[in-house]
C-alpha cells in the first residue's frame, strides 16, 4: 500500500484532534456551568454519540494504514476511545461540581462499540463506508 503524502496525513488527523479537544473542554465545565437535560440518564447518550464521532474521525484518521485483518484496526480504535473516556472521566475528577462515572465510561464505550461493529460488518451509509476506507 502506497503511504499518503505527509500533508493529507496530517489532514486526516485533524477531525481527530477537534473531537478530542470539543470533549475536553466540555468535560472542563464546571459543575455550575454545566447544564444537564432535564431527564434522567439522557446525557448517557450524548456521551455515545460523541464517542461514535470520536470512533468515526479515529477511522478516518487511520484508513490509510488499515492493515489485514480489519479487527487490528478496529480493536485498535476501541481501545483508543476507551482511553480517551477514561482519561476524560480522570481530568472530570479534579474539576470543580464534577466526579468521574463509570456508566458514562461505559456510554461512551458503547458509542464507540457501535460505530466499530457497524463498519466491521460494512453496514456504515454508503458515504461513510467510502470516507472510512471499507
Amino acid at each position: 500500500m502506497m503511504m499518503p503524502r505527509l500533508g493529507w496525513r496530517v489532514a486526516r488527523t485533524l477531525p481527530l484532534l477537534a473531537v478530542m479537544t470539543g470533549i475536553f473542554l466540555l468535560s472542563h465545565q464546571t459543575g455550575d456551568d454545566l447544564q444537564l437535560p432535564l431527564l434522567p440518564g439522557l446525557d448517557k447518550l450524548g456521551h455515545a454519540f460523541i464517542y461514535a464521532l470520536l470512533a468515526v474521525v479515529a477511522l478516518f484518521a487511520i484508513a490509510p494504514y488499515q492493515a489485514r485483518p480489519a479487527t487490528r484496526a478496529a480493536a485498535a480504535v476501541l481501545l483508543f476511545c476507551l482511553f480517551y473516556g477514561l482519561s476524560d472521566e480522570y481530568h472530570q475528577s479534579f474539576i470543580s461540581g464534577r466526579s468521574a462515572s463509570g456508566w458514562d465510561l461505559v456510554a461512551d464505550g458503547v458509542g464507540a462499540a457501535a460505530v466499530v461493529f457497524l463498519w466491521l460488518r460494512r453496514a456504515l451509509p454508503g458515504w461513510l463506508a467510502a470516507l472510512l476506507g471499507r
